[in-house]
């Protein structure tokens, strides 16, 4: 039963190189495969909508919303008469009686 085994397991050790060699042998005879890929990168430009002295009306100054806790998106205080509020993913300081807008903060 020994020598069976023994015979086996020697057999196995040398048999296993030859079916290697066969399996990377199998690799060479396909034809590589190429792949191609085109690439477009595309380029938004971003331009500030608001600009400063800008008279905001009443219309467009219901749909800003009050940035009460300036200190979090690391803006100055505002003076008095003046508010931050936020547009489109933009700050903006406009003063509270007239809307007219003297600091614009672009967010990207």
């Amino acid at each position: 039963m020994k020598k069976n085994f023994a015979a086996l397991l020697s057999a196995s050790f040398l048999l296993s190189p030859i079916v290697a060699s066969q399996a990377s042998a199998d690799d060479f005879r396909r034809p590589p495969v190429v792949v191609q890929k085109k690439v477009i990168v595309e380029r938004t430009v971003v331009r500030p909508h608001w600009k400063k002295g800008y008279r905001v009306s009443a219309s467009e100054r219901r749909r800003f919303s009050d940035v009460n806790d300036y200190r979090r998106y690391r803006l100055a205080p505002p003076p008095r008469g003046y508010r931050w509020v936020r547009a489109d993913h933009d700050f903006l300081l406009i003063g509270v009686t007239s809307g007219v807008i003297s600091n614009v903060i672009v967010v990207r």
